[in-house]
Parts: C-alpha cells; sequence; structure tokens
C-alpha cells in the first residue's frame, strides 16, 4: 500500500516492561535490535508471558491512541496507554492495514504479523468489564523487527 492510502502515523509514547504482569514503564525511546526486540523488554530478555513460544512477530507491539480514546468516549473504560501492554502507542495511522506488511517506525523496519488480541487477563487486572470484547480487533499489532535503531517519542510512522 502507498503512504497515500495508509496516510502518515507518528509515535505518540514508548513503553517497555522487563518481566510480566510488572507495570509498563514509559520511556522516551527504544533500542530496537533486528530479529531479537527491544532492549530491556520481556521478550528480548525471555520473560515475557509467551516468551517459552518464541515467535518474530512478538518482538515490538502497537497500539492507536485513538483506540484508547474512543474506550472512554464510547464505552467508559479507562485504559491508560501504559496498561495497554503495547511498546508504542500511535496516532494518525491505521495500523491493521500494516498486517503483512514491512513500514518504518523512524528509523526502524518492521514488518507486521498480525493483530494482537486481547485478553481477560487485562480485563480482570485493570478492572474495566467489556475491555476484552470492546478490543477485540482493536487491540494493536504485534511486529518482528527487521533493522537496528532507536524509536523515539514523535517519530514518523510510514508504509514503504
Amino acid at each position: 500500500m502507498a503512504d497515500s492510502e495508509l496516510g502518515t502515523g507518528s509515535v505518540v509514547a514508548l513503553f517497555i516492561v522487563d518481566r510480566r504482569e510488572a507495570p509498563m514503564k514509559k520511556v522516551e525511546q527504544l533500542n530496537a535490535i533486528a530479529g531479537k526486540g527491544l532492549e530491556g523488554d520481556r521478550y528480548l530478555l525471555g520473560t515475557g508471558t509467551y516468551s517459552k513460544k518464541p515467535e518474530p512477530g512478538r518482538q515490538v507491539t502497537l497500539i492507536k491512541s485513538e483506540t484508547l480514546k474512543s474506550l472512554k468516549d464510547e464505552f467508559d473504560i479507562t485504559v491508560k496507554p501504559e496498561e495497554s501492554r503495547r511498546n508504542i502507542l500511535t496516532q494518525d495511522i491505521e495500523i491493521n492495514d500494516l498486517i503483512g506488511t514491512e513500514f518504518c517506525v523512524g528509523p526502524v523496519r518492521p514488518r507486521a504479523h498480525r493483530i494482537t488480541q486481547p485478553c481477560l487477563y487485562l480485563e480482570n487486572l485493570l478492572e474495566q468489564p467489556g475491555l476484552y470484547k470492546e478490543l477485540w480487533d482493536n487491540g494493536g499489532i504485534s511486529c518482528e523487527i527487521l533493522s537496528d535503531g532507536v524509536i523515539k517519542e514523535g517519530d514518523t510512522i510510514t508504509s514503504s
């Protein structure tokens, strides 16, 4: 797809966590390592929930800021960006349309493998009834990292 079809988005916020179930930590930048993941993040460290089932599509995750706003505005479900359990909060780009493609986040080139469906664990953890249902098919995307680089807040997201 061309940029004109997808639009150009931006990175609003960045998060990592060093082990499963720990709170996500907001950071100013992410060091992406091709074929491995994000420096300091649970899946690169092997401490993530699905670390025993490695797959390239678990190296970095994205979610739309518009999705979190919609949850609040339409369903009175509050999910702070760090509570979404995703690494990159985006704006102004339809990330689901990136599935199966390579794209750019600043200087880093990921490949979007699949939509990341929500889990009931998150709904229960956040005590937000209905979250699971309303996030279905809008819970973000899971990607493989194809090139090394540093992702920063404000970076542009573009299709290739």
